[in-house]
């Protein structure tokens, strides 16, 4: 998932609130809401994981979560402007079984892990992929498994099947990503092959990155599977990107785990969110949320902590 370098305070979500974002090519789609397809925490407060909840937190009520939004399915806004997404859904159902609200605020990400240092947040979740290096500072409840596409606009135009295929050509990516970081993986066969290595452009946000793909200044962008289906199926109704499908990796490149970022000072706070997160599992809600994002193919098969330490 974002697997992304680590400013500024953000915006509060809490509950339904919306805020007034203005965003280009966002991927919110209405059709996540519907009667359908919505998905509602099951059960109350698991007694377990409320009673491993650190006293302060309890007393305070609140877990407040940084998240770089948008960046749609994960985190987004819908059309009547209130936040949504598989990360907001899963934070609210992880919030009842602690008996404590799960409160958004957007975050840069090149400045995430930095705000939960300055103690100005409590937790991340905003598609944040585990990695060695984040695992110095953070502990991650991993809650999915899924690697990278690659996105195109609709129909393909350069004909691209393969990440080798975007050699010499310009590709775009969200600032701080891991993304630009296994792109140059490729140069040494670029140029084995060749061709010259990628010319990789770092935009701020999803979106900026999207709208290159669209407009053409971009040839293809390389991000999170689950980001690049849900693009697909619903920008402009389905109408404006491809994703490329590789038959050599199904699931994406160099999959990962994503999961909630906590401090490793922070380890009871840790474990309450595990507790939790197992009590969502466990009554379904996990299972319904992950069909109404379309991520049931990025399900963990068990919930854990660090699982990306066993690999």
């Amino acid at each position: 998932m974002k697997t992304k370098n680590d400013g500024g305070a953000g915006w509060l979500f809490v509950g339904s609130i919306g805020l007034a974002l203005v965003v280009a090519l966002s991927a919110c789609s209405d059709a996540a809401n519907s009667a359908e397809s919505v998905a509602s925490p099951s059960g109350g407060v698991d007694g377990a994981a409320a009673a491993a909840l650190p006293a302060r937190y309890k007393a305070a009520g609140v877990i407040n979560v940084a998240s770089d939004i948008p960046f749609a399915p994960m985190e987004m806004l819908d059309s009547d402007n209130k936040l949504t997404g598989f990360d907001y859904d899963l934070a609210q159902a992880i919030g009842l079984k602690l008996g404590v609200q799960m409160e958004f605020r957007t975050q840069a990400f090149d400045s995430i892990i930095e705000s939960l240092q300055s103690g100005e947040h409590d937790v991340i979740m905003s598609g944040m992929s585990e990695t060695p290096v984040r695992r110095e500072t953070l502990d991650f409840v991993d809650y999915l498994h899924a690697g990278f596409s690659i996105l195109v606009a609709s129909g393909n135009p350069q004909k691209i099947t393969n990440v080798l295929d975007l050699c010499g050509k310009d590709v775009a990516v969200q600032t701080g990503t891991v993304q630009a970081g296994i792109l140059h993986g490729f140069d040494a066969k670029c140029l084995e092959g060749g061709a010259a290595p990628m010319i990789i452009a770092e935009l701020p946000l999803e979106t900026d990155v999207q709208s290159a793909v669209h407009s053409g200044r971009a040839v293809a962008e390389i991000v999170d599977s689950p980001v690049a289906a849900y693009a697909a199926q619903t920008a402009g109704n389905g109408t404006m990107f491809d994703v490329v499908e590789d038959a050599r990796n199904h699931a994406g490149y160099a999959p990962a785990h994503t999961g909630i970022g906590v401090l490793k000072k922070d380890s009871e706070l840790r474990d309450a969110l595990l507790l939790a997160l197992r009590s969502v599992v466990a009554d379904g809600t996990y299972d319904k949320i992950l069909h109404k994002y379309a991520l049931s193919f990025y399900a963990e098969e068990t919930v854990g902590i660090n699982l990306g330490s066993a690999g």
